[in-house]
């Protein structure tokens, strides 16, 4: 049996924070806003992940009013989240993984934050699709008031 998840997630950006993206500290002028490290690449492919078992979404599993995780990693709570996808039964196929940003530009660190989430995953390089885009300077994202995600994700339960 197949399953697919869909994640979605928007951080807006805030002075003296650092910029966090799939796990890589993406050099910036400013950072994103989050009671963890507001990786909002990591936490929309989390949320597709949960969707994709029906286990809810990242708020429910990390709740941001628990203090324990303030200024989590959240390559950590990824880590987390692939071995609840194991438990449950379920092997992770493929994943692919859409960034909206204005600033700053992400293909210097796409490799890297492929490899990031793959490693925590437990998967191949190769089932791990990041892209980014621009909103043409239209929106939130254009005005660079913060970046947006989505992700899809792809099971199978295990024979």
């Amino acid at each position: 049996m197949l399953r697919i998840g869909h994640g979605f997630d928007v951080h807006a950006f805030a002075d003296g924070r650092r910029c966090i993206l799939g796990g890589v500290d993406v050099p910036a002028d400013r950072g994103l806003l989050g009671h963890s490290d507001a990786d909002v690449l990591v936490h929309a492919l989390m949320d597709a992940l949960l969707g994709a078992l029906r286990e809810g979404d990242i708020g429910k599993l990390f709740p941001d009013t628990d203090p324990a995780y303030e200024g989590a990693d959240s390559i950590e709570l990824l880590r987390h989240v692939a071995k609840l996808v194991r438990e449950r039964g379920y092997a992770i196929v493929d994943c692919d993984c859409t960034v909206a940003a204005q600033a700053p530009k992400l293909a210097p660190y796409r490799e890297q934050m492929r490899a990031n989430m793959a490693e925590a995953m437990g998967v191949p390089v190769d089932c791990v699709g990041v892209k980014a885009t621009t909103t043409e300077k239209l929106g939130f994202v254009g005005r660079k008031e913060g970046i947006a995600a989505w992700a899809v994700a792809l099971l199978q339960k295990n024979d």
